[in-house]
């Protein structure tokens, strides 16, 4: 861990706390929470965004692609080719 590290006090059932003592060594104990937290705090953040966003994108708004994205994504390949020899 690296600094700004604070000691924080959590309640945890006796079960989970039981299972890291038995499978994690004490000195890794706090590393392996950490690890957990974050991934957790991340995936929240994710499912939020999601959720925020969801239905922001509109079909009446890229008529472009109502046929599909592939001849978009053509167009635009091509476009950057183009520019990147001139």
């Amino acid at each position: 861990m690296g600094a700004g590290v604070k000691q924080a006090n959590f309640l945890l059932p006796e079960d989970l706390l039981d299972e890291l003592k038995k499978t994690v060594n004490r000195r890794q104990q706090s590393k392996v929470v950490t690890d957990a937290l974050r991934r957790e705090l991340r995936r929240l953040k994710l499912e939020k965004a999601l959720q925020s966003s969801f239905g922001a994108w509109k079909d009446k708004g890229h008529p472009e692609l109502k046929v599909g994205t592939e001849a978009f994504v053509r167009r635009l390949r091509k476009s950057s080719r183009l520019n990147r020899f001139r």
